[in-house]
């Protein structure tokens, strides 16, 4: 797995933990929907880390919180 499609996992996963939509999300911390839309389509092959902050500020959360999961652990090398 790469980094972008463990974010966008990352991101669906604490979606339904906190029982919110996408839009919910986008509500609360402060992103246009269609930035949160683009991450999780694939749309975007480079969040920006401010985006994935905006967003865990919404989810009451940290940087470290959002990156501390399996998801992350073992990615694939992104240098190609």
């Amino acid at each position: 797995m790469d980094t972008v499609q463990a974010i966008k996992q990352r991101i669906e996963k604490l979606c339904y933990e906190h029982h919110i939509s996408m839009n919910k999300l986008a509500r609360l911390s402060a992103v246009p929907p269609s930035s949160v839309k683009n991450i999780i389509y694939g749309k975007s092959q480079n969040p920006k880390i401010l985006t994935i902050k905006m967003l865990c500020d919404g989810l009451g959360i940290t940087l470290t919180d959002f990156f501390n999961d399996e998801l992350f652990w073992n990615l694939d090398q992104e240098l190609k």
